[in-house]
């Protein structure tokens, strides 16, 4: 009875899909979620984002700028398969939302512009899926726009995202007069009726695409053939390969990440997004082609991988959580066991129990009650109280913690304060709420101006938050001038002996710490080495002085920028027998670093990949203005329709307000996105401005 009921629930995930759509801004992700929804039946009425209606962009931030911030869950059917989707975010500021979701996923559908090809957030969202091994689809989008090119399209891919794309499809018609497609599996067209473009027409190949069509299909089966032994030697041995085998090839080499199958269409107009469909049930897994997940156990260490499955001990990772008047959602996707509304589960981090009050499916803003949950499912709860983004919830009896997410370093801060002082506590409640929303949010008091200070990954990260405080909370704010987050490193290694000694009534302070210092850009914040030989300094106080400097190097001393990629080296000391105690060896560590950051300091900004869109003509002011900058350029590609892509990297500092620029640059026309590359040094006439400048705002 076990086995069939087993069977029976390992064939009912089989049909599960988890997916995510992700791709640049602007390439059409949130049309083609909400044309999937449209196709699925799951919604009605078609929901377009110019007209501020989309399902899956349910926040009045969204709606307002036509643009996703937040990734939104929902969940349809095709074909007997029930496919949960998260439509992800495009712009750099929000790619948390984009990490975490990928986390999470099982597969994705990377949704590419048929005219821009591969753009600069293609490329970091789709090296995010590579870092979690994400099996993906690709939707060449836009097709029936002027300057579509779909070869060109799938070129890009290999070219900028080293990606070995293979193209299932070949498009019949290009811009206005695209109409459909020829399927290259089973060598047949499929037109779009023009009144109703899920209405699709199947029949042969047209004549004059023929030879056209057997080449690529050749080529298709020879890039496939790659992927399975036993379809390579009948392709090698000129037999035939039949249509399952090819199906079945495709599927291997998606799975194995060889292959990205590319299909193509315009989804405003819903033309080719039921191929992609399609594709998801055929070629994308479903959580039991994953392979199973590790994690460990926090008791022992030891390592635990699970098949992913319900009848296994129930475990969870919670990828994200909304704030909500009606009590928090928290996001868990469930990798083994069941989750059942009502019961308390175990949080290994905090050692707690987080009790499930309700359980439910979401569909976009929307919520369906549930009762149960099983393996393989997304759902959010409501009641858990102490859980956050990157927790695993497990059972006390069989603990378990899988590895939580990387978010980059915010680069921007500003300070904000309520307008009135009656809404001060309230203000820190929500900011409060945000932070645990978004990993990529942060909020600090400064100690020395009392003021509080908000960090994120860009300004309009930023400015959404403060609109969020200000339209959805009600609370009236004023907000500072947008500040880079600087950071600091020692210029040069420095060895130095801190003597803490003090003697007053009774017992006194006793601790000698000796510790080389050295820069580290191999490293992101701080390493510590333990080298005492003898007991110099006794094993118990070890921790303290690395504890000192660790506190010291985040502090960041007199101007508060935190220190990063520093290597120190506690390689000797004194102790007292009577005197000496971790709290002397503490405050030893601290002054250490000081001593070693004292006339050995170097400022440090963030530099950002940048890449502009400008017209041709314009784009000999483009670069000088961004010279003028600080900026370097890379590379310069010509596009179609007379655009220009200019690449490069500059600092942060320089690029406040520079949409403005752009634009009275490029008569409206110009764009660009940015994203962090890196840290590097200030040159020390800039570095010397903005250090007399803060020494002056913490005066």
């Amino acid at each position: 009875m076990s086995d069939k009921k087993d069977s029976k629930d390992v064939q009912q995930i089989k049909t599960f899909r988890n997916f995510g759509v992700i791709a640049h801004i602007d390439a059409g992700k949130t049309t083609f979620s909400e044309r999937i929804l449209y196709i699925t039946g799951k919604s009605h009425k078609i929901g377009e984002v110019h007209e501020g209606a989309a399902t899956m962009d349910y926040l009045e931030e969204e709606r307002k700028r036509g643009i996703t911030i937040t990734s939104a869950a929902t969940t349809c059917f095709w074909r007997n398969h029930r496919m949960s989707l998260i439509d992800t975010p495009g712009h750099v500021d929000f790619t948390a939302e984009v990490e975490r979701s990928l986390r999470v996923l099982d597969g994705a559908v990377g949704v590419f512009c048929a005219v821009a090809g591969v753009q600069p957030q293609s490329e970091t969202v789709w090296r995010q899926a590579n870092r979690y091994n994400v099996p993906r689809v690709a939707f060449v989008n836009k097709m029936d726009r002027t300057g579509a090119d779909f070869y060109k399209a799938v070129e890009s891919m290999r070219t900028r995202l080293n990606a070995n794309p293979v193209p299932l499809v070949m498009p019949i018609g290009k811009e206005k007069d695209f109409r459909g497609v020829v399927d290259l599996i089973n060598m047949r067209s499929c037109v779009w009726a023009d009144d109703d473009a899920r209405e699709m027409t199947v029949g042969e190949v047209p004549a004059e695409l023929l030879d056209d069509a057997k080449k690529r299909r050749e080529q298709m089966i020879e890039a496939v053939a790659e992927c399975h032994d036993a379809v390579l030697e009948k392709f090698v041995e000129g037999e035939e390969v039949t249509v399952p085998e090819i199906m079945e090839a495709i599927r291997k080499g998606t799975l194995e990440l060889k292959i990205t199958p590319v299909f193509c269409g315009s989804a405003f107009k819903d033309k080719g997004v039921q191929n992609v469909l399609d594709a998801i049930v055929d070629f994308l897994p479903s959580p039991l082609d994953v392979p199973p997940i590790e994690g460990f156990n926090p008791e022992t260490d030891e390592k635990i991988q699970r098949p992913l499955l319900p009848d296994q001990p129930f475990a969870g990772l919670v990828f994200k959580t909304i704030s909500d008047p009606n009590g928090d959602l928290t996001f868990v996707r469930i990798y083994t066991g069941e989750m059942r509304q009502g019961e308390k589960y175990y949080n290994a981090r905090t050692r707690r129990f987080d009790r499930i009050g309700r359980l439910m499916r979401m569909h976009a803003a929307q919520r369906e009650p549930i009762d149960m949950a099983r393996a393989g499912d997304i759902v959010a709860a409501v009641g858990i109280k102490e859980s956050i983004t990157g927790d695993t919830l497990s059972t006390k009896e069989q603990p378990v913690i899988y590895e939580a997410m990387n978010f980059p370093d915010t680069v921007i801060s500003m300070a904000i304060e309520p307008k009135s002082g009656g809404d001060r506590d309230k203000l820190s409640e929500v900011i409060g709420k945000l932070v645990r929303e978004d990993p990529t949010f942060k909020a600090r008091t400064d100690e020395q101006t009392g003021q509080m200070v908000i960090s994120g990954m860009g300004e309009l990260h930023l400015e959404v938050k403060c609109n969020m405080i200000q339209n959805d909370y009600k609370i009236p704010v004023t907000v500072g001038r947008p500040k880079v987050a600087y950071k600091m490193t020692l210029k040069g290694p420095k060895q130095v002996e801190a003597r803490h000694i003090k003697q007053s009534g009774g017992s006194g302070q006793f601790a000698v710490a000796r510790v080389k210092f050295a820069p580290n850009p191999e490293i992101e914040e701080f390493e510590f080495i333990d080298s005492v030989k003898g007991g110099s300094v006794p094993r118990e106080y070890i921790p303290a002085v690395e504890s000192g400097i660790e506190a010291a190097i985040k502090g960041g001393g007199r101007i508060g920028f935190p220190y990063v990629k520093i290597t120190a080296e506690l390689y000797d000391g004194q102790a007292h027998d009577v005197d000496s105690s971790a709290m002397a060896f503490e405050a030893a560590g601290v002054l250490a670093f000081r001593l070693a950051a004292e006339n050995n300091s170097q400022l440090l900004e963030p530099i950002m990949k940048i890449e502009i869109e400008a017209p041709e003509e314009k784009t000999g002011d483009v670069i000088g203005d961004l010279s003028s900058r600080r900026g370097i350029v890379e590379e310069m590609i010509s596009k179609p329709g007379g655009i220009s892509a200019v690449t490069g990297k500059v600092p942060l500092a320089e690029m406040f307000q520079y949409s403005t620029t752009l634009r009275s640059l490029t008569q409206g026309r110009g764009t660009y996105t940015m994203e962090p590359a890196a840290y590097e040094p200030v040159p020390p006439n800039i570095a010397a401005k903005v250090l007399e400048e803060e020494t002056g705002n913490k005066g």
